[in-house]
Order: C-alpha cells, then structure tokens, then sequence
C-alpha cells in the first residue's frame, strides 16, 4: 500500500510535468521549485519516468528526452545490451591478458559489465531482461536490441552451451514486458547448462530456432546480433554456425598487424591467419569489426600508426568499424610481471594522446570507431592509461575525426541532404559505401554497405568442389541440385549487403522518428540493388539481424539459409 512518502512524491511528479519546461536548465529550475514547495528532497530523473514510463503517455517527448540518463545509449538507433558468457578455458596465452578465477578470460570482476553479469549468475535471460529493464527506466525505450555477447573466444564455447545461450537471449526479448517485474529466482548456472546438456542437440537448436522465430514479431526485437572470437577460429563451418545463431556482426582480437609484435606478446596467430579471417567474414556478410591494442610490448607510438593507416591502405584489411583499447597494466597477466622486472613502459599520456588524435585523422568516413579504451576501473590499471573520458579529451583538444560516430546526427533532424557513394578495394571484393549525408558532409544520415566479388570464398569453394570432380556446374543438374541445397542462392554468386543503418534518435516500430522510418532505408536499398545490376549480378542478399527480417520482407525479399534473398534482374534484362 502506497506511504504518505510516495504520495507527496507521485503528487510532486505529477506538478512539475505541467510546468513549461523546454530545457536542461529549466528542468533543474522547476525541480528545485517543486522541492521547497512540498518539503521535498530534489526529484530524480527516475522518480519521473518511474511514475510516467518510458513510452507511457503524460511525457511530452522534449520532457522524455530530457529525463534520460546516458541518451547517447540510444542515438544510433539501438539499444546496446551485452551479456556475458560463463568462465570457460580460452585457448590463448596472451602476455597482456588478465586472469582472474570464476571471471572470462582478459575480463575483471568489477568491470561494470562484469559485475552485472556476475550478479545474474551469468544467466543470459536474467541480464537480458534486466539491461531492458534498466534502460527504461533511464527513459529509453529498447524495442531495437543490438544484442552483444562478450566473454572470450566464443568459437572456443561447447556447441550446445552457445545454442543454450543465444536461445535465453531471445526468450528474454520475446517474453520481457515492462509491466511485470521480475520475481523469478535463478539458480546456479551449473544446473542450467546441465538440464541444457541433457537434451540433444536437435531438441535444443530447434527451440532455439522457434524462439528466433517468435522474435520476427516481437515488441522487443533483436536486430543484430555481435559475438567476439580470434581470428584463427574463423572458418567455414564456424560462420554457417554464427548464421544460423543470428550473428551480423563479428569482433576480431587483432591487436596489432606485425607478425613479431604477435609473437612477442604470445598471440599465437599471425597477420595470415587476420588476413583469412576478414576475407571470410566479408565473403559471409558479417561486419567486421577490429579490436586494437597500440602500445603492446614491441611496438612505439610511431609503429602502431604505420599500422593503422595500413588497415586502411591495404586492401586485406579494411575493418568496418575498430575498438582503440590503449594497452594497459592490469594483475594476473604476464604483462604485469614484465612490468614488474622493468622489461615494459607504457606510453606517457601526452604520447598516447598525439597517437590517438593522429589515428582519428586517418580513419575513413566509412569506419566507425566504437570504442577509444575498454571500461577499466582505474584502481585495476597499474600502469598505462587511466582517462575514462579520453574521447571528449580528445575532442576538447580539437581533434578532428571523419568516422561514423563522430557524424552521427544524433537530435538533429533531416534537413537537405545529397546521397553519395564511395567505393574501395576490400577483400578481394568491390566494397560501397552508399551514404545520405548533410550538404557539408557533417552529418551522417544513414548508409548501406553493399559488396560485390566474384572472387567470394564461396563461390572459389564451389568452383574447386566442381573442378575436382571434373564437373561444369552450369551443365550439371545433380551437383547444381546438391549445392543449392547446401548454400541455397549463395551459389550463385549474388551482391551482398552487410549493413544498412539509419542514424539517429531510436524510433521504435511504427512510429516516426527525427530520422529513422523516414524512407531513407528504402532509399539506400534501392540505390544498392541499383549498383548491382549494373555490375552485372541477378541476386541481392542481406544478412539480416531476426527482428529486421519483416522490413526486408516488405520489400520483396525472402528468407533463404538464414539470408534475406531476393532476384533483382528482372527477366527480360536478362536476354
């Protein structure tokens, strides 16, 4: 029942809403008024959107978007929520890697990630459904999930336990309402995973499979999916797994592109095996994105940024987005012990700061850059950086950057704009970057990357299958029959469409925002499947997250070995 307490609280909510308010400032000056008129302690932000909701009618939507809490959350057009996966062995030694027991490999227990996690018993429906719920209770509303599994190398995981894993994902996302809180209790991980491992393998990736299913049509859509691994784990049959789990986007631990740089800090790979890896992915669909670590025992300042702008001058490289993780000095790695015995040295702050400002300056318009350090406690750092905002840090010194965050159009809303297109060399493919920008190029509407190679992996795959069997695959029905079953229109080579995103405010499902649902994603594809039919291909395929497959339904395309397929030469072109 409802104390004296929360009623003069509701009762203040409830007054402060009509004022005017328009503004940050005005916001903390009504607050202020509301608190010595009722005797009150100052009303927090999410007294407010507890009462009201966070998609809930009363909130003008100027009020909402000035009650939220880390607005940027939400910005790009999705709700970020990471996961992680349990503790598991990880087959690497790197020098520079913590480790910590009953925590994943290269992570620590009060990372705030982590912490969650370990909160929840690394339960997967548990931090699902408490990252939504947390979300809107800062004011956003998380219909569009961009689901990230961190962990370690994810290829390394027993397959069941990922099915397992994935499946809790999207349960929590189909079955998760704000009006209901949660009361379920959870037990130990261990018992879950063993009731997991007692059903087959079919049982289980069946269920999964429904889920996904469910999730087409879900309130709370899980439109891309992110899993993390090493380059040296990538093959074939590990992405036609990621596939059918719903992956769109890969995370690579690069670090460094300098065979004795690896090899010093115990990688236990080299740049071929970075090589391979992103050609595959590409071929595949995926994003790629590249996690970096300058200042690695072996390399200077000078090295890391030859190596950066040669991710960008060489076409085996070419990442589509990077995660900048400046090395630092953490326990429970041997890097620590090196640093102990005065056999490594950080950079200085002043050095890694030029570093990071001459990196900024050579990204492409076409890379996002996610992430400038990784989210260590400073009392964890022993040595090495410790700014947590070194992004702004940089901005304030007037650094310029060019990449895909730092032109996001965040509140702004859609004035004149032009399309553009930029092509370049990736992978043995013909990479487009199609974009709608503001006239000044400032600002970044939307984009769509569009791949076109004959020269895929596949398409070599099937060739050499058919060379080995001394086969012509166009005069042969039984082979044609066998790998159209085994890759459906894959075999026939068709453009591939790896992203497209529009920016700006997230705008859930049917409704208008400042820039998504505003046609420009029909707009982008249409330009794409425009360029591939002039360079000749007949088939468009999208790897697309579950909760997007209805969009590209709507428009023409069908679902087809986990790809959104469509025929895009019509059949009188083709004579």
């Amino acid at each position: 029942m409802e104390n004296l307490a929360e009623k003069k609280v509701r009762s203040a909510v409830k007054e402060l809403i009509k004022m005017p308010i328009n503004s940050a400032k005005e916001l903390m000056a009504a607050k202020r008024i509301i608190a010595r008129k009722n005797n009150l302690a100052m009303l927090k932000n999410s007294d407010i959107l507890k009462e009201y909701g966070a998609g809930k009618s009363g909130l003008s939507a100027s009020l909402r978007r000035l009650l939220r809490k880390r607005e940027v959350r939400t910005l790009s057009g999705i709700a970020p929520v990471a996961v992680l996966t349990m503790p598991y062995a990880c087959p690497g030694k790197c020098a520079y890697c913590p480790t910590e027991k009953d925590v994943p490999q290269s992570y620590l227990s009060n990372e705030p990630a982590v912490m969650r996690a370990i909160r929840c018993n690394y339960n997967p429906y548990l931090q699902v459904q408490l990252r939504l719920r947390a979300l809107e209770a800062n004011g956003h509303e998380p219909t569009k999930i961009e689901l990230i599994v961190i962990g370690g190398t994810w290829s390394v995981l027993p397959e069941k336990y990922k099915y397992w894993f994935v499946k809790e994902c999207f349960r929590a996302a189909n079955e998760y309402t704000s009006a209901v809180i949660l009361t379920r209790r959870f037990g130990g991980e261990e018992s879950r995973i063993e009731r997991a491992n007692s059903r087959s393998f079919a049982t289980l990736r069946m269920t999964m499979l429904n889920e996904q299913k469910k999730n087409e049509k879900a309130k709370y859509k899980i439109i891309g999916l992110t899993l993390e691994t090493r380059p040296d784990y990538i093959d074939e049959k590990e992405l036609w797994e990621m596939r059918e789990l719903g992956c769109t986007r890969v995370e690579l631990g690069i670090q460094a592109i300098d065979d004795k740089i690896l090899k010093l800090n115990r990688r236990g790979h080299g740049v071929a095996a970075i090589i391979k890896a992103t050609k595959l992915l590409k071929d595949f669909g995926f994003k790629v994105t590249y996690h970096l670590m300058p200042g690695l025992p072996g390399a200077t300042a000078k090295k890391d940024l030859v190596m950066f702008k040669t991710l960008f001058n060489d076409s085996r490289f070419q990442p589509d987005q990077i995660k900048f993780y400046p090395t630092v000095v953490t326990r429970g790695s041997l890097l620590y012990r090196w640093w102990k015995a005065g056999k490594y040295k950080p950079y200085g702050d002043k050095v890694l700061r030029q570093l990071i400002i001459d990196c900024k300056k050579a990204v492409p318009e076409y890379v996002r850059i996610i992430r400038l350090i990784r989210d260590i406690p400073g009392e964890s750092i022993m040595a090495g950086n410790k700014i947590t905002n070194l992004r702004q840090v940089m901005a304030d010194s007037g650094a310029e950057c060019r990449c895909i965050r730092c032109r996001e159009p965040k509140e702004l809303r859609i004035k004149n704009y032009e399309l553009r297109i930029k092509s370049y060399q990736a992978s043995d493919g013909e990479e487009y970057f199609i974009s709608v920008e503001s006239k000044d190029k400032k600002v970044l509407y939307g984009f769509c990357r569009l791949r076109l190679s004959h020269n895929s992996y596949l398409i070599t795959h099937i060739s050499q299958l058919a060379t080995h069997n001394n086969i012509s695959i166009s005069h042969n029905s039984q082979l044609t029959t066998r790998l159209n079953k085994k890759y459906g229109l894959l075999s026939d080579n068709p453009a591939i469409i790896r992203e497209l995103h529009v920016y700006g405010e997230l705008a859930p499902v049917g409704k208008a925002g400042r820039v998504q649902h505003s046609g420009l994603g029909k707009l982008l594809l249409a330009e794409a499947e425009k360029i591939a039919r002039e360079n000749g291909f007949k088939k468009m395929m999208i790897i697309s997250g579950i909760g997007a497959r209805g969009y590209y339904r709507k428009l023409g395309y069908r679902l087809n070995k986990t790809y959104m397929v469509k025929r895009i030469f019509a059949s009188q072109a083709l004579k």
